[in-house]
C-alpha cells in the first residue's frame, strides 16, 4: 500500500484539487487496502476449503482434515485486520499530502 500511494501521488493531489476532503482520501486508501486483503484472504480460504473437500490427502497422517466454520470466520476477520494495519500508515500519508508538493513530485 505504501508503494501504491507513492505511485499515485499525483492522482491523489488531483482528487484533493477537485475537492475531496482529507478524510475521504483516508477512507479511499483504507478501503482499497481492505479490499485487496479481503480478496487475497478470501481466495486463500476458498482454496483451502476446496482442498479439504477432496478428503484427507495425508492418508491418515493428520487425525482431522477439515476447516471448521469458526476458523474460516477468524481467517476472514484476520484478513480485514491485516488490511487495516497495512493501510493505516499509507492512508495517513495520503491524507496529509499537500497539493502543490504532491503535484511537484508526481
Amino acid at each position: 500500500m505504501a508503494q501504491s500511494v507513492r505511485e499515485r501521488t499525483a492522482e491523489l493531489a488531483v482528487l484533493k484539487t477537485l475537492g475531496f476532503s482529507d478524510g475521504l482520501i483516508l477512507v479511499l486508501v483504507m478501503l482499497e487496502s481492505c479490499a485487496i486483503a479481503v480478496v487475497g484472504g478470501g481466495v486463500g480460504l476458498a482454496l483451502a476449503h476446496l482442498f479439504t473437500l477432496g478428503g484427507d490427502p495425508t492418508s491418515g497422517l493428520f487425525p482431522a482434515w477439515y476447516i471448521p466454520t469458526a476458523d474460516m470466520v477468524r481467517g476472514g476477520l484476520l484478513a480485514i485486520g491485516l488490511g487495516v494495519v497495512a493501510g493505516a500508515m499509507p492512508a495517513a500519508q495520503a491524507m496529509r499530502l499537500r497539493i502543490v508538493d504532491a503535484l511537484r513530485r508526481g
